[in-house]
Order: C-alpha cells, then structure tokens, then sequence
C-alpha cells in the first residue's frame, strides 16, 4: 500500500487545473472547481487501477477529504 502522501500526489495527477498545492489529506475535494462527475469517474478508476479495489460513487459521497478516502481505500 502507497503513503497518505503519495494517495495524495495521485489523486491530485486526476485533476488538470487545479494547482498540486492545493491538495494536502485535509483537502475536501468535492468542494474544488474542478470536482464533478468526470473527475469522480477518473478519481474511481484510479483506484481501481492503482490499487485493485473497486469503489462505487455512493463511496465517494460517504467521504468528504483525502485523507478519509485514502482510508476507505484500505478497508476494502
């Protein structure tokens, strides 16, 4: 399994507008400009990709930061 910060630098390489700074583990992504349903598609495959675990949009919703979906992650 990968650091939080390295969850981090991944899930900030999803995004193409919005600067790396602004993504730390306390980052409430959905309220960023470029969070929408593309983005939460791209964020799903991701993870599917990077880590083998398959997450639903209901799982993205139940989570607000970085840091809580990084979590997730490892429960699943």
């Amino acid at each position: 399994m990968i650091t939080l910060n390295e969850f981090v630098a991944k899930f900030a390489s999803e995004f193409d507008e919005t600067p790396v700074e602004k993504f730390t583990p306390s980052t409430v992504y959905k309220e960023l400009d470029e969070w929408g349903s593309l983005t939460a598609l791209s964020i799903i495959s991701m993870i599917d990709e990077e880590f083998d675990k398959f997450l639903t949009g209901a799982d993205l919703r139940s989570v607000s930061t970085i840091e809580e979906l990084y979590g997730l992650i490892q429960t699943k």
